[in-house]
């Protein structure tokens, strides 16, 4: 199962990381490859550069910023494919930020014929 991994960290630690910092992704990332769980993972923007877009009473509404005002923010995000819940949750406990932020882990919905859908190219591959 594919579970997403959402890092959530101070607004001063987003951004550019520092080479020590940087280092510990790499390993970290290195060893999700090596292990056959690495699916994707991206850092994000500052939240200055967030909008949030809501639908209401048919009316589109467009606002700066994230969806809530925290000290923390959704600053990244692997995802990662784990046996089960508690592969997922110990390899959360080992994202560099995990020690300072905080690591949501989410299950991946599998929506069956989604990818044909879309015709997207993973489309009849094996099955994830």
């Amino acid at each position: 199962m594919r579970y997403m991994f959402l890092i959530y960290t101070d607004e001063a630690m987003v951004g550019e990381p520092d080479p020590e910092a940087f280092a510990a992704h790499v390993r970290f990332t290195r060893d999700a490859i090596a292990a056959g769980a690495y699916v994707t993972c991206d850092a994000l923007q500052p939240s200055a550069t967030a909008t949030t877009v809501r639908v209401r009473e048919g009316k589109t509404v467009v606002s700066d910023g994230p969806f809530a005002e925290t000290r923390e923010v959704l600053g990244g995000y692997y995802v990662l494919e784990c046996s089960d819940l508690d592969e997922a949750i110990e390899r959360a406990a080992r994202i560099p930020p995990a020690r300072h932020g905080s690591i949501e882990v989410r299950p991946i919905a599998e929506i069956a014929g989604w990818d044909e859908a879309i015709g997207h190219p993973r489309a009849g591959a094996a099955a994830r």
